[in-house]
């Protein structure tokens, strides 16, 4: 069995685990109004991180980026850990599997930006800032790992796939450990190209409400140390699929989302009814929010509680699927109250099929947890989480 022996995680929640926990029992929203992203001058809601991050060794300035800079924090968290780690199985037999969507690309507009006024590129910048493989590249310099390392990129699942990816390097016996996360930090292209398709929100937004019109982006970086050493929480399960639908949409009846739940339920040998929550993908989109309706629907019927944590975070794109995996986490270990859906804006859409979205505090019953992270290009995955033993 594989667990999560430590979790590290940033973002507009919070820079600690306890300043996390508190925001997300409590359900206070991380979101701002800010109108220093969208080209035309408006104003989105995103979920920044707003305190001081670590720097980057000057012998590694060329990996320089607010992205990595953010892993810098979660790493931080769990340092001690990871230390014992390298000391217990040695530096090649430690993996890093990182997911991104868009990496350091804010430091290249940065850079455009310079060059477009003084007529070249800025001193200190270098193309390995936002090279999409820079992330694993990064944490496996910093810490003198020589085991696989190795970037995945597939939108919004990637640092689901990243947790995945990790735990099947330990599995066939090629690391004895795996630091697996991701991060994304806020950058122009994705706001603007995201508004580009009327996906952005101008209000806070509001998952599985009547009035939702879509998503408020937010930056995070999360990192978990996966071993065998017996800790709280396992990785009991995983799935993952493809929809082959829609470059861009899901498919109107969630049929891949689906596939992907059962995978995982099949894997962990476990039936719809012992799982105690289910953390929604949840994005406020029109199309996103009613797919996965009818997926868990299908699977799970109108008992098991869930909801969405994007009106809290904000849509953390390539880091969506580590923050929610370890905000699952931080809600077996230290027993937290459930997520609400926040309806008090916007009734619930009717049109939802009948799910069990919480709108009152609960406490989880069963120790066992499912996380959906649905992409673009129907690329699906969830991880199922539980208390081992």
């Amino acid at each position: 069995m594989i667990y999560f022996s430590a979790a590290g995680l940033v973002n507009s929640l919070g820079d600690s685990l306890e300043q996390i926990s508190d925001n997300l029992s409590q359900g206070n929203s991380g979101l701002k109004p800010s109108d220093s992203w969208l080209l035309n001058q408006k104003s989105t809601w995103v979920g920044e991180v707003n305190t001081p991050l670590p720097q980057v060794p000057p012998e590694l300035a060329r990996h320089d980026s607010r992205n990595n800079r953010l892993l810098m924090a979660a790493l931080s968290q769990i340092q001690p850990q990871l230390d014992e780690a390298i000391v217990q199985f040695g530096p090649e037999r430690i993996a890093v599997v990182m997911g991104t969507s868009t990496s350091g690309i804010h430091e290249g507009e940065l850079a455009v930006n310079h060059q477009l006024v003084c007529d070249q590129l800025p001193k200190h910048y270098h193309y390995q800032q936002q090279e999409l493989g820079d992330p694993a590249m990064f944490l496996a310099a910093l810490l003198g790992l020589n085991g696989p390392a190795y970037t995945l990129s597939t939108a919004c699942s990637s640092s689901v796939r990243a947790i995945i990816s990790g735990y099947r390097l330990i599995m066939a016996g090629l690391a004895d450990a795996a630091l697996v996360g991701g991060a994304d930090s806020l950058c122009r292209m994705a706001i603007n190209g995201f508004d580009s398709l009327e996906s952005i929100s101008s209000q806070r937004c509001v998952p599985f409400a009547e009035g939702r019109n879509g998503i408020n982006i937010g930056e995070s970086a999360g990192l978990v140390l996966l071993t065998r050493q017996p800790a709280k929480v396992a990785l009991l399960g995983m799935g993952e699929s493809s929809d082959a639908w829609h470059m861009s949409a899901p498919h109107p009846q969630g049929e891949g989302a689906e596939r992907a739940m059962r995978m995982a339920l099949d894997q962990a040998g476990l039936e719809p009814h012992h799982i105690g929550y289910i953390n929604l993908h949840g994005t406020a989109t029109q199309l996103n929010d009613l797919a996965e309706g009818m997926a868990v629907n299908r699977v799970f019927g109108s008992t098991v509680p869930c909801s969405s944590t994007k009106h809290l975070t904000g849509h953390t794109l390539g880091a969506a699927g580590i923050t929610e995996a370890i905000l699952c986490w931080l809600i077996l270990n230290r027993d937290l109250t459930l997520p609400v859906q926040d309806f008090s804006t916007s009734a619930k859409d009717a049109a939802i099929a009948d799910i069990h979205l919480l709108t009152s505090p609960e406490k989880l019953t069963k120790k066992t947890i499912i996380s959906n992270s649905f992409a673009f290009g129907g690329n699906n995955a969830c991880v199922l989480l539980g208390e081992a033993g």
